[in-house]
């Protein structure tokens, strides 16, 4: 075998080796079973896993697939447990399977995990806040809330720029590792130009 032969054959295995390693983005696949559910669905859906066992020792990557591309953001379980208890149970249910971003302001951030797509919606249940002595720095996911400290419940949001004001109000519970290109192209559309918000295709958590 020629040297420029082996050279090829190295980097072909090199190059499926790392795109196999953890936490690497994957293909979008087509839509989930849940992805049609209507709000009062996805909340009966909510509610039956709200209290299912969630091991955490094993759930430190979600894989958020868009219509504009995968991201994959660092869930902090040791540091926000309950949150991401939270976030996994709804995940792995297929909660957030066809919801919308409704919320985006430019250059601070994209909003979403409503089952009603207007930012009024929740899961039908409430989580108390827990901070986890992370900062919002650019690419941190955080659990969205009303003025109740204590009423986060299944919309999460992500920060396009370092916002540390939000630090002592809000729990971070994960970071963008890979997308963050594609987080910033996410868009709440335009009703007056009658463009639609972009879509959670597909949340799948791993380690």
């Amino acid at each position: 075998m020629g040297s420029r032969l082996k050279f090829l054959v190295v980097f072909a295995v090199l190059s499926l080796i790392l795109g196999c390693q953890r936490g690497t983005i994957k293909p979008p696949r087509g839509p989930s079973p849940t992805f049609n559910l209507t709000p009062q669905e996805r909340m009966e859906l909510a509610l039956k896993v709200r209290n299912n066992p969630v091991d955490l020792s094993e759930k430190n990557f979600a894989l958020v697939e868009t219509n504009k591309g995968n991201f994959i953001f660092k869930l902090y379980s040791e540091d926000a447990p309950k949150t991401v208890s939270n976030f996994v149970r709804l995940a792995r249910a297929g909660f957030y399977d066809g919801l919308t971003w409704h919320r985006y302001k430019g250059g601070f951030i994209i909003q979403g995990g409503d089952p009603l797509g207007t930012g009024a919606g929740s899961a039908g249940y409430r989580i108390d806040l827990e901070i986890s002595g992370k900062s919002h720095t650019e690419g941190a996911v955080g659990m969205a809330r009303g003025d109740d400290p204590n009423s986060a419940s299944c919309q999460f949001y992500v920060v396009l720029e370092p916002y540390p004001n939000l630090d002592d109000y809000y729990c971070v519970f994960g970071q963008v590792t890979e997308g963050m290109d594609v987080v910033k192209r996410l868009s709440a559309g335009n009703k007056t130009q009658g463009t639609p918000p972009d879509t959670i295709m597909r949340i799948t958590i791993s380690d």
